[in-house]
């Protein structure tokens, strides 16, 4: 068996660092505030943390424009960006010492800053350098480092140590891994792009130019719309799923070990079993795949509502849902990879991944909404769950616009290349 590339390797890190804020964000936070009893629709309205992520193709070109030639096109981003994150983790458990919560949400959102600016140098380094034939491992180290980071930072530690480590703890441990792979870096070789040394000498209007010459390829409009919807029924779900548990009475220790730290593995091992399957068959084949199966779990959420939980119905849909959800989104990355113009890596990738960004983004609020009884429609736990299947099942139907215009929607990267991506 070949083993990891010290380029994959790389990746892998630097997806992890990029994942720990998001984490924190997303999963100890939701059952941290829960359980001082603030309400379902303030909760989902503190997923704005994460506007970073969904905004950063605005200042995307500027990582593709702008470097030194000295640090390295990518590295050139990547090292500030480490280092403001490791400051903004620190300061950030002095703010959770301090019981600050609004200092600390600032700084959260100011670690997702960071991490997504990082995020946009890392995907160009990926585009940059990953061959065709290691989209499929690219992916993998992507998806799975991120979410190694989101369990690091998900509630982990908190759940290990069975409390005792604290916010504080926590988020101090998050600076040390910061650090960590900013010394990593510092000590890298960052290879030149494989589209030669050319591409670190584009001018704004030929930026632009790429852009909207692969925006307004065939079948565009269709890519746009399959990536922006494939998650937004299952985010929904995953927004109500922990806050349900939380009100089932599962004490939040137990619900971050089962959620962020078991679930966590097991969307780990999809998103490498998704890896693998993006090397063996149709990149848009192994997407219906895993999208169609990603279902059975989210039914199984619906069912644990209506018919009351128990430890291990939870653990196993839990589990399933993970393992399903990780396994399409690596498939899903793979093929928004495939379709990208390798001459404006950072910013045509970071476009797509931030159009994924917004079509999950309404997904919490709304559904918050939906279900909280005392400000919104009060539709409770099991309707909304069931909406969220609804959803899902519907996006299966973009599968055949897309097989129907495969061929033609490749952004105009280089022609060899664009044709063994539609033959895949």
């Amino acid at each position: 068996m070949r083993l990891p590339s010290p380029r994959l390797l790389l990746l892998s890190l630097l997806y992890l660092v990029q994942g720990m804020p998001f984490g924190f964000q997303t999963h100890a936070l939701p059952v941290y505030l829960r359980t001082q009893g603030v309400t379902l629709t303030t909760i989902g309205f503190a997923s704005a943390l994460s506007l970073p992520w969904a905004l950063k193709a605005l200042w995307a070109p500027l990582v593709d424009r702008y470097s030194s030639a000295r640090l390295g096109r990518r590295r050139s981003w990547i090292l500030p960006m480490q280092l403001g994150l490791t400051a903004s983790c620190a300061l950030a458990a002095l703010a959770a010492s301090m019981q600050s919560m609004p200092l600390l949400f600032g700084l959260v959102l100011l670690m997702n800053v960071f991490a997504a600016t990082q995020d946009i140098a890392v995907d160009g380094f990926a585009v940059d350098t990953l061959r065709p034939d290691e989209l499929g491992l690219g992916n993998t180290a992507q998806v799975v480092g991120y979410k190694f980071g989101m369990m690091f930072a998900g509630g982990s530690l908190i759940a290990w140590s069975g409390g005792h480590i604290g916010w504080t703890g926590l988020l101090l441990a998050m600076a040390a891994l910061s650090m960590a792979a900013f010394v990593v870096v510092l000590f890298a070789r960052e290879p030149p792009p494989r589209e030669g040394p050319a591409s670190t000498r584009m001018k704004w209007d030929e930026v632009f130019g790429r852009l909207k010459r692969a925006l307004l390829l065939p079948g565009a409009g269709w890519l746009l719309l399959f990536i922006g919807t494939y998650k937004f029924g299952e985010s929904m779900s995953d927004v109500l799923y922990k806050l349900f548990l939380v009100d089932a009475g599962i004490p939040a220790h137990r619900i971050l070990l089962w959620v962020g730290t078991w679930g966590a593995a097991a969307s780990i091992i999809g998103s490498v079993t998704g890896g693998l399957l993006a090397t063996r068959m149709p990149l848009l084949g192994a997407v219906g795949l895993t999208a169609t199966l990603r279902v059975v779990p989210l039914v199984g959420r619906w069912w644990l509502s209506t018919s009351g939980v128990s430890d291990s119905a939870v653990i196993g849909v839990t589990l399933a849902e993970e393992f399903f959800g990780g396994a399409l989104t690596t498939v899903m990355f793979a093929f928004m990879m495939s379709r990208v113009d390798r001459r404006i890596g950072a910013t045509h990738y970071t476009l797509l991944a931030s159009l994924e960004v917004w079509g999950k983004a309404p997904a919490g609020p709304l559904a918050t909404w939906l279900a909280d009884p005392v400000h919104g429609l009060g539709l409770g736990y099991a309707r909304v769950f069931m909406f969220g299947i609804v959803l899902s099942v519907a996006f299966l139907v973009l599968l055949w616009p897309m097989r129907r215009h495969q061929r033609g929607s490749h952004a105009p990267a280089s022609p060899p290349e664009a044709l063994e991506m539609s033959e895949r």
